[in-house]
Formats: structure tokens, sequence, C-alpha cells
């Protein structure tokens, strides 16, 4: 993928996020999904939130779209308070904001066309100037399904790539400002999974979306994004240019999570992490989050939480020591081979 520029001042945020926690209560005590994690999300971009299972990537997902609403912290569309809305007005701007889920034949009525499937938001928020058989239709083609070929389907007589692109026809149809999908790829096979990503990267620059990728998977994540943020136990790690954060990262934890992608030609390296558990939610280390498993930890790791702080243009990292790279790919070796490189 060629490296998208980094937004300037002209690009317009379409949904920003402030401040944004989830908790969630549990007999256990309250279990912190998501901590204090800003989000923006602009027009004809593509944002990518990685982490490991159990980090709050869905959590996040769900707050920005009050399924439910978050714990604390503000969220914004198109500068539009979401949490200051009466009951009905939140209702109205709902077609402003859709998910696609990670399966794609279970989110589908299996009872339903295909036809019918793509028209559900049309039919839940009814607008009489709306040719929904015109607008189903415009979606099925955009997505490479036509409707006179498989518009009477229903979601047993399709693959799970061609399901999948019936769920974007289906949020596409709501004329959306934001798209977040959600695992979106990671129940399909490798050739519908680069379909379905071409289609999700060429939709949000034609329709000028503001879109939010959510994966554990850093090869699809370079593929689709042109930002991408790093969470960790529900606190952003890194952002800034996937490219450049790919390339060089500036965290361990995300050197750690390059380090363990395997790839053709090359041993799969150890990540360089301390043979400890993966901290619980409930029970959050003090300080960094991650200093329990990070190999360059200090005193200062576990008194003082690292704020997220610009390292360079565009890149942010919560780290007080954060890795400076001499060249792309060295910040994952030193975290392979357990030194620090700065």
């Amino acid at each position: 993928m060629t490296p998208t520029p980094a937004p300037d001042a002209d690009t317009p945020v379409v949904l920003r996020a402030t401040g944004l926690s989830v908790v969630h209560r549990t007999r256990s005590g309250p279990l912190h999904a998501v901590s204090g994690v800003d989000v923006e999300l602009r027009e004809r971009r593509t944002l990518a939130l990685v982490g490991e299972s159990g980090s709050g990537k869905s959590s996040i997902a769900k707050a920005l779209l009050r399924l439910p609403p978050p714990t604390t912290g503000t969220v914004t569309l198109d500068g539009t308070d979401l949490a200051a809305l009466a009951p009905r007005a939140l209702r109205a701007l709902r077609p402003r904001m859709q998910m696609v889920f990670q399966d794609p034949v279970s989110s589908l009525n299996p009872r339903r066309t295909v036809r019918d499937l793509v028209a559900e938001p049309l039919d839940a928020h009814r607008d009489p100037s709306v040719d929904r058989e015109a607008v189903v239709e415009q979606q099925l083609e955009a997505v490479g399904l036509p409707a006179a070929l498989f518009g009477d389907r229903r979601p047993a007589q399709l693959s799970g790539g061609q399901a999948q692109r019936v769920a974007i026809a289906r949020a596409l149809a709501a004329g959306p400002r934001v798209l977040i999908a959600d695992e979106a790829v990671s129940a399909l096979d490798v050739s519908a999974q680069a379909t379905v990503l071409n289609l999700l990267r060429r939709l949000t620059e034609e329709r000028g979306l503001a879109s939010l990728f959510i994966s554990h998977d850093l090869g699809v994540v370079r593929a689709v994004s042109d930002d991408v943020a790093v969470l960790h136990l529900g606190r952003l790690c890194e952002q800034g240019p996937t490219e450049e954060v790919l390339a060089a990262p500036a965290h361990p934890y995300t050197a750690a999570l390059l380090a363990a992608v395997p790839e053709p030609g090359r041993p799969l390296g150890d990540t360089g992490l301390l043979p400890a558990d993966p901290p619980s939610p409930l029970d959050p280390p003090s300080g960094c989050r991650f200093r329990t498993r990070c190999p360059f930890a200090d005193d200062r790791c576990a008194s003082e939480v690292p704020a997220l702080r610009e390292v360079s243009p565009g890149r942010r990292v919560a780290c007080h020591r954060p890795l400076t790279p001499q060249q792309p790919g060295a910040a994952v070796d030193a975290a392979a081979a357990g030194a620090p490189t700065g």
C-alpha cells in the first residue's frame, strides 16, 4: 500500500472521543476495560486500533456508538456531543455511525434475502424521499454483488466473503459518516480478506468516510489503514501514521507485537517480553500497565503513568523510555534481543 500523507489541518475530524473510559461492574470488582483514551477519526482516512485480545478494542468501538455509553468521556460527531442529545435526536443520528461485525454470517438474519438485509437501515429510519430499491441496488453494485444475481439469495447461499460484503452494503445504505469494522476479516480466508480490505479502502476514499478498523493482525492493518493506534490493557501506547509506526515503533509493546509477526524467510523471533502473565484489567499495575512485561522498565514506570506525548511530527508514544531506532526495524530487533535502543 502506498503510504498516505499525514492529515493536515484541512482534513476534517468527523468523530472525536476525549477521555474515553469504560468500567464494567463485575462480582470481582470494577473491570477497567478502557482508561482515558483519545481518538480522532478523519474524513477519507482509516484509523486502525490494534492490540492483544482483551486490550479494550471492541469496548472502544461500542462506547463510540453508545452501545452502551462510555463510563466517562465525551464523543462528538461533526461537533455534536452525543451525550447531550435527547433519545430521539440520538436515534436520528444513528444512521451516520455504522458498524461491520466480525462474523459475517451470524450478523445477518438467515431468513431474510440479501435485498431485504441491505434495506434494514432504510426500513428502520424511513424517509419517504428515499427510493428503497434504487439504494439497495446501488449499494450491492458498489460491493460487487449485483442485485440481479444476489438480491434474492439468503445468507446460507453466500460465501463468507460475499456475506461480509452484504454486511458492508447494509452499513453503507444508511449513508454513514463513520464506519467501524470490528475484526471484519478475521473469519475469512486470505483471498476473501484481500477482496474485503480493498473494498473498505476504496469506499472510505470514494465516499469520504471516517473509518475505524479494529484488528490484532498487523499485516491486515498495514494493508488497510492510514494511521494506527496501539492499545494495551485499555490505554493507548502509541499513535501515528501506519507505515512509520510499523517501520520503527517507539513503544516496546509495539516492537514486541511486530517481533511476533511471522514473515517468509525469517525465523519467528523472541518478542523480548519478560516471562510474566499479562496483568488483569481487574487489578491493573500501577504506573505503566505494560511494565510487568517490559524489559526496559524502571522505578519511574511503577510510580508514574506515562503521558501520551509527541516524539516526532504526527507520532505520539506513552513511554518513559521510548525506543529510538537508528533505522527501520531496529526497535523490533532490539526488543527481540532484550536490549534497550536508546
